[in-house]
């Protein structure tokens, strides 16, 4: 079985495009999304619709909870609460009921996936503690999962931890250790923050015991026109050109 993954779509329709192309070329079987659909750019009901359709599998993440009125933006920063608030305007009402069904933690096989920490969609997963606090929490769930993939940091990272050794792993291609766990986070499609602006995903394959990152381009320049056209801030088309 063959998984891309992908997180932080963020209503960025040319990015997201661009993955799913390239999630066909390497052959994936299924993909998966590690929430966050919308918010921040300009297509939040194109990228939402696609999610439906193609069913793809789907956790809740901050910006989907408050787009669709589950929570208020109080803690959003001021130009990513000026685009959740446009998005709950513009987001149509079977988008928004769907966007309410999703849930916050999905256990597959081998794997669970989550927005930001297993426990907290809101929750950032930054720090060694932040890395142990999951991996402890994994050790609970009921599949006992070997990897986590979780989102919401928009930046690509994987970790591994093994007899309480804790490592960040710096290969874009992982062979998966027996007797270890792994954080592992793709990086966020509609808005990268590693300094490369072009939309990432990784492949997870079972059979070979491996997940590859990947990166893909796309065009840039009509996603800023788009979220200019919506007058949504400024900073965040001029921020896709950076990946910051």
């Amino acid at each position: 079985m063959r998984y891309a993954i992908l997180s932080d779509i963020h209503a960025n329709l040319e990015a997201f495009h661009a993955v799913l192309a390239r999630t066909a070329e390497l052959g994936a079987d299924q993909v998966l999304c590690l929430g966050d659909v919308v918010g921040y750019n300009a297509d939040p009901n194109a990228c939402v619709d696609i999610v439906r359709n193609e069913g793809i599998a789907c956790v809740m993440g901050n910006h989907d909870a408050a787009a669709c009125g589950i929570v208020e933006p109080d803690s959003f920063n001021p130009a990513a609460r000026a685009a959740v608030l446009w998005t709950r305007e513009v987001l149509a009402e079977e988008n928004k009921e769907f966007l309410r069904g999703l849930p916050r933690l999905l256990q597959i096989s081998d794997i669970v996936i989550c927005h930001g920490s297993i426990n907290d969609t809101d929750q950032y997963i930054f720090e060694d503690s932040d890395v142990r606090e999951n991996f402890a929490v994994m050790e609970t769930l009921s599949n006992s999962p070997r990897v986590c993939f979780f989102g919401h940091t928009h930046m690509k990272v994987a970790y591994s931890l093994n007899g309480g050794a804790l490592f960040r792993v710096l290969s874009d291609r992982i062979l998966l250790a027996g007797g270890t766990r792994y954080l592992i986070n793709p990086g966020g499609v509609g808005q990268p923050r590693d300094g490369d602006p072009r939309a990432p995903l990784l492949i997870y394959d079972t059979t070979e015991g491996t997940v590859i990152f990947d990166r893909v381009e796309y065009d840039i320049a009509v996603c800023q026109r788009k979220i200019l056209r919506a007058g949504l801030p400024a900073q965040l088309a001029e921020r896709l050109t950076m990946g910051r």
